[in-house]
């Protein structure tokens, strides 16, 4: 199932007197925070709409007001809640490009089919991600992203298609 909203940032302060906050932004291009005008707050299992004007963005932070906040007091209460937005304002994704909250929870299958784990994590930290997987046998597994070795993503059936052979060259396990 494809997520339906993604998270961008987190509250962390208020910033000034006027009921502005100063946010985290977990987007890949800050400057989104300029043209969105609606962001999600989590209420439970549902996602609450709340209006957001961003003056600007610094430093890799953006500086939102939320809402009705109208003070320091009043951003003071949105402090470490996380924002989000919904798919349909997300920036489009080249072909072949996929969001990594969509293929979180993707089941890895070899060419006959056989599952070789759930995908729990994308490590970011080079030139390639790192899938990590929860294996059958409860351990874990992790993988470079490479498409020698993931030779098919279906988010929309929750599968990823591995070459076995190529998987057991560059796979890591542990127990």
């Amino acid at each position: 199932m494809l997520t339906p909203y993604f998270q961008v940032g987190e509250v962390l302060r208020p910033q000034g007197v006027h009921g502005e906050a100063k946010l985290s932004v977990w987007a890949q291009n800050p400057d989104d925070f300029k043209r969105w005008t609606t962001l999600y707050l989590k209420r439970g299992d549902a996602y609450e709409p709340i209006r957001a004007r961003c003056s600007r963005v610094h430093d890799g932070f953006a500086y939102v007001t939320l809402g009705d906040c109208a003070s320091p007091e009043d951003a003071e209460k949105l402090r470490g809640e996380s924002v989000y937005i919904d798919r349909a304002h997300a920036a489009a994704l080249p072909e072949g490009m996929y969001y990594i909250s969509d293929l979180i929870g993707c089941r890895a299958l070899d060419e006959e089919g056989r599952e070789l784990g759930v995908l729990t994590d994308v490590l970011q930290h080079g030139p390639t991600d790192v899938y990590v997987f929860r294996t059958p046998k409860g351990g874990s597994m992790m993988a470079p992203a490479l498409p020698d070795v993931f030779t098919e993503k279906d988010v929309e059936a929750c599968v990823l298609r591995v070459c076995a052979a190529r998987l057991e060259e560059v796979a890591v396990y542990a127990d």
